[in-house]
């Protein structure tokens, strides 16, 4: 059997910039990453050349390789992608972009082609399960008109603070950095805005805000495919989207129009997930209902050629800890469904990490009026 590109990156992982504490591929300084039946290349794209760690890295990557165990020869290009704006100023021009600031490594947006497929209740509670895994994650509720994670996260009260260069520091929970609308108006008011004011709003929240060191910044889309996501698109190169799913026929068509629209402006889409999978009585948890279907979104994944991130059970506690501000990914981790986000985390994770390898960052995309 030959050598896979998971192999490759689970190898480089035991090599750790002493600077920052943290592996090249959680950095993301792995790209074009090709491994053939003769061969294994790809480039090693430094922040910060000048360090001492810059000049002993290909060294150190070509050694980790063959601790793996992995014999095939190894061509390694060393390149920066650090450019200069003048005498003081650089900016890192990585897969998120400069709008976030060069801390944040990744950016996921989470969507669904429709209405009530439990779209918020994944995007926190993967948010929460990359946090337990030891991942810096950063969580924004771009869903203006109706506003939930403040709610999920037990923190519906607080507000966020304005630091001294005038950017919002989000607020905290479960390890994960905040920020909602839900924080900024009050929740018995509707939110009646055009949609300029929307957009507006939505570019603020990702360029004034600093929100430090991040490896993933999760991004909770409102369902469809209108004029918050095509800000978004227009605004952060996103490293790519997650699709939320129920395995009903509906709820399936208008996934695929959600893959379809990432796809029509070059974001990768790094996989489905299927939520509301099945029922399992607390007392016969071997036993599993599909209550609105069996394994349609993961047939859905296979016809469109992308990963299927997993299964979410139909489960009474997600509920009730959403309402509770106790997400089930920190509060049941060793409990089945705290597992399932666990499973969903690192499937992320993966696909995030092959996606960096294979693709070059993300373009923001410039949308043209005719």
């Amino acid at each position: 059997m030959g050598v896979s590109p998971t192999q490759v990156l689970e190898a480089l992982k035991s090599v750790v910039d002493p600077n920052l504490g943290k592996d090249v591929v959680r950095l993301n300084l792995i790209r074009r990453l090709n491994v053939g039946d003769e061969r294994i290349s790809f480039e090693i794209v430094l922040r910060d050349p000048t360090t001492d760690f810059a000049s002993e890295c290909k060294r150190l990557c070509e050694e980790a390789i063959r601790d793996a165990g992995i014999t095939l020869p190894v061509n390694i290009e060393v390149d920066s992608e650090m450019i200069s704006l003048g005498d003081d100023l650089q900016v890192d021009g990585g897969a998120a972009g400069p709008v976030l600031g060069g801390g944040v490594v990744n950016t996921i947006a989470v969507a669904s082609g429709k209405g009530g497929v439990g779209k918020s209740t994944v995007a926190v509670n993967l948010a929460v399960a990359l946090a337990a895994e030891g991942y810096d994650v950063g969580l924004v509720d771009t869903d203006i008109y109706g506003p939930s994670i403040p709610t999920m996260l037990g923190v519906r009260d607080a507000r966020p603070r304005v630091d001294d260069d005038r950017k919002i520091i989000p607020v905290e929970s479960y390890g994960v950095k905040l920020l909602s609308m839900g924080f900024l108006v009050d929740e018995n008011k509707a939110v009646i805005w055009r949609g300029p004011m929307v957009t507006s709003a939505i570019r603020q929240f990702l360029g004034e805000t600093s929100w430090g060191d991040l490896d993933f910044l999760v991004l909770d889309l409102p369902p469809g495919t209108g004029d918050i996501q095509l800000t978004i698109v227009q605004t952060v190169s996103l490293s790519g989207a997650v699709i939320v799913s129920t395995p009903q026929e509906v709820a399936l068509a208008d996934a695929r129009k959600g893959v379809a629209m990432f796809q029509q402006v070059n974001v990768p889409v790094l996989g489905i997930v299927e939520n509301m999978a099945y029922f399992s009585p607390p007392d016969a948890p071997e036993k599993k209902y599909h209550l609105f279907g069996e394994g349609g979104a993961r047939r859905l994944a296979d016809q469109l050629e992308i990963p299927f991130l997993g299964e979410i059970p139909i489960v009474q506690q997600i509920c009730e800890h959403c309402d509770a501000g106790t997400p089930v990914a920190a509060t049941l981790r060793d409990e089945p469904i705290g597992e399932a986000f666990g499973l969903l985390a690192r499937n992320v994770v993966k696909s995030v990490e092959l996606r960096n390898a294979d693709l070059d960052p993300t373009q923001k995309v410039e949308i043209l009026h005719r």
